[in-house]
């Protein structure tokens, strides 16, 4: 292939290629109208918004989202090592994702457990019911995510033959589970 013809494929096919990049777009904007509609439906009743906001621990939103960019730095290290071939870097940053990646849902979990404990359900008001939806539709992302870094990491551990294309459609589901939670953290933790 001559090195225009690379030039051209590298624009005309993103990181992951353009089914990924249909995909992550989607489900950004999937994720977007639905804070949009919450911060619209906050309008007619500011004060029930703001006091259930109060009721999450803010705390622990902080140190997940650490979490989680914590990973998506170990993403873009293992990349930049297999972009390099450099093998047993890309298995230990992908070992730290998945790591990072259960540390997220277990910290969730836990935040899931107390707030159903306390009694704050999906239908206790309309804020926990955009607070469920949209945490645990993320919360499920990260699983799916998890999944497919397994993959990923399974198949460099088996046959040290993963393409490009491949290992970069992983990367990018992961990040956008960091870009997601970018938005929905201040939107449902620091907003109303």
């Amino acid at each position: 292939m001559s090195e225009n013809n690379s030039h051209t494929k590298n624009i005309y096919y993103p990181p992951g290629g353009i089914l990924m990049w249909i995909i992550i777009t989607l489900e950004l904007l999937t994720f977007g109208m639905a804070l949009v509609a919450m911060v619209l439906f906050s309008k007619s009743d500011a004060q029930l918004f703001h006091s259930s906001r109060l009721l999450l621990n803010t705390k622990l939103g902080v140190v997940n989202t650490a979490v989680l960019l914590t990973s998506g730095f170990f993403m873009t290290m293992a990349a930049s090592c297999f972009k390099s071939k450099k093998s047993v870097e890309v298995r230990f940053y992908l070992k730290l994702v998945l790591l990072s990646g259960v540390l997220f849902c277990t910290l969730k979990g836990f935040e899931f457990y107390c707030k159903f404990s306390e009694g704050l359900t999906l239908d206790v008001n309309l804020f926990f019911t955009f607070y469920w939806l949209l945490t645990g539709f993320h919360f499920i992302h990260v699983i799916v995510g998890l999944v497919i870094i397994g993959f990923v990491l399974k198949a460099i551990n088996e046959t040290n033959n993963l393409s490009q294309e491949d290992f970069e459609a992983g990367a990018a589901f992961w990040h956008m589970c960091d870009l997601i939670w970018l938005i929905v953290f201040p939107v449902i933790y620091l907003l109303f």
